[in-house]
């Protein structure tokens, strides 16, 4: 590639780049380069990519390379997403609408109820938060990690806080919020799991406290009196217990795009039904 500089023709060698799905390049950063170079560079690269027409170009720089950043930012980069290893900065190429995803909006929480035969709710008291200050008993709840299924999340976490093994049955609501961690929005899936085991070893780290209390003790609770989502936690408790509410309960299923295994969630009983009377 040639540039002008200064008026002098040199030779630039640009950055390797991959197609991505969408008509744009990403460009993963991984030798060191000097601020200087790789703003020569950089811009002979983004004149070569707008002469073929690309759209957005996304550069992954690893932290090691953090020296570049400003580099690229001077460049009209800016900032999409960070994680703890690199960060990923983008450039919008065309003067039309900017088509960029934003980055992911959303984190996903878990709640799990496990009931036993005795109608005994597995329960937790936390020891930091807002909860442990008003001494309240609840169910076990997590954050679900990269990369991991609600139905594992939801056993992992009543596994981690109570040693209970539990085999996952559906999910009987969910819930979405906003402006939460972070300015993030949040969906929350609330689990019913049955139990295989029943000696509780607490999580030492961060419960306070692990029983199975009976579950009209639970719900008398006046926070959960109170508080309107503990309610609807509550009912759909006995809808499930006293009427056969049906939930939304997990089928594998395979990605088109990506060939990974995943879940559809969907209520068997009525799908089922539905399926025999055509």
């Amino acid at each position: 590639m040639q540039v002008f500089e200064n008026g002098v023709v040199e030779h630039v060698k640009l950055l390797q780049a991959a197609n991505d799905e969408h008509g744009g390049v990403i460009v993963e950063m991984e030798e060191p380069m000097a601020p200087q170079v790789f703003a020569t560079v950089l811009r002979a690269s983004m004149l070569h990519w707008k002469h073929q027409g690309k759209r957005g170009v996304w550069i992954k720089l690893p932290i090691n390379l953090v020296n570049l950043v400003e580099t690229a930012v001077k460049e009209g980069f800016w900032y999409h997403h960070a994680e703890p290893n690199y960060l990923m900065l983008v450039y919008w190429i065309p003067e039309t609408a900017n088509t960029i995803p934003a980055n992911a909006s959303h984190r996903v929480g878990v709640g799990a109820i496990v009931l036993n035969d005795r109608r005994e709710l597995l329960v937790v008291r936390e020891k930091s938060g807002r909860f442990q200050a008003i001494g309240l008993w609840k169910i076990p709840t997590g954050i679900v990690d990269e990369g991991e299924d609600i139905i594992k999340a939801a056993m992992r976490e009543v596994k981690e806080e109570t040693a209970i093994d539990t085999e996952f049955l559906e999910i009987l609501a969910f819930r979405q919020s906003h402006k939460s961690f972070f300015g993030k929005s949040s969906l929350f899936f609330l689990c019913m799991l049955c139990p295989l085991s029943f000696d509780i070893q607490k999580q030492e780290l961060e419960i306070e406290a692990a029983q199975w209390m009976p579950f009209a003790e639970y719900a008398a609770q006046p926070f959960v009196q109170k508080t309107q989502l503990f309610k609807y936690t509550t009912e759909l408790c006995l809808a499930k217990i006293d009427k056969g509410y049906t939930g939304f309960s997990p089928h594998p299923t395979t990605s088109i795009f990506s060939n990974k295994n995943g879940y559809l969630y969907l209520n068997s009983q009525d799908f089922n039904q539905s399926s025999c009377d055509v």
